[in-house]
């Protein structure tokens, strides 16, 4: 579901920056910001770094058990 949202202009210009960095669509930065933000607020004790390294691996594909030949 989407709906329309103002935004300040300021975030929006820091979000085209930010975004076009990781090849990300303005409200796809502002959907990860706010993911960060809600994975920060609940987890107060964990750095950004491993925030961010647990979003990057729950983008990657499942691959499954691996298999000996």
């Amino acid at each position: 579901m989407s709906i329309n949202v103002k935004l300040s202009e300021n975030l929006v210009e820091q979000a085209k920056v930010f975004g076009s960095v990781e090849h990300r669509s303005v409200p796809k930065q502002i959907e990860y910001w706010s993911q960060i933000g809600k994975i920060a607020q609940e987890n107060p004790d964990l750095p950004f770094s491993l925030i961010r390294e647990i979003l990057i691996a729950d983008q990657e594909p499942v691959i499954g058990e691996y298999v000996f030949n």
